[in-house]
């Protein structure tokens, strides 16, 4: 399933992974995740050396870093991958001005991918590719998120 937060009276701004991983509890422990096209406020953890693109980084140490660091993700895509997973990464997904978002029904970008957790600019949460047990709790929580295949359907003027 795919989603999108554009606005949440929950999240302080819309792309808190601190917030989306407390919300998807065991989520980041259960997968290894490659994280690129990383812009945010502040990168105070060698283990997401700044500049360094992309990151694979295991579930427990990503959840780490953003429990005890208060990062705003500008942009970012997080994918959750198998453990132990070794994907090739010559063609890094992307989330600035990517335009597959914004069409029908987008799917994770990079094959090894289960799904995908999108910062895009510093606005929207995205969700690609979630499976239902995932996207079910995060609609319980994030009950102003939304389908995203739905989303795309309306004419682009009327996105903001």
């Amino acid at each position: 399933m795919n989603l999108i937060l554009e606005s949440s009276r929950h999240m302080r701004w819309y792309t808190d992974m601190r917030l989306v991983f407390s919300v998807l509890s065991g989520v980041c422990e259960a997968h290894d995740w490659l994280i690129a096209d990383i812009d945010c406020n502040h990168l105070p953890d060698e283990r997401i050396p700044y500049g360094s693109d992309p990151i694979l980084i295991s579930g427990n140490d990503l959840l780490d870093v953003v429990t005890k660091h208060d990062i705003q993700f500008s942009w970012a895509v997080f994918r959750a991958l198998p453990r132990g997973c070794r994907p090739n990464t010559s063609d890094v997904p992307y989330a600035d001005c990517n335009p597959d978002f914004w069409t029908g029904s987008p799917r994770p970008q990079l094959k090894e991918a289960l799904f995908e957790i999108v910062c895009w600019d510093s606005a929207l949460t995205l969700l690609i590719g979630a499976p239902d047990y995932i996207a079910k709790r995060f609609r319980s929580y994030f009950t102003d998120s939304r389908d995203l295949d739905t989303w795309n359907k309306k004419p682009w003027w009327r996105f903001w």
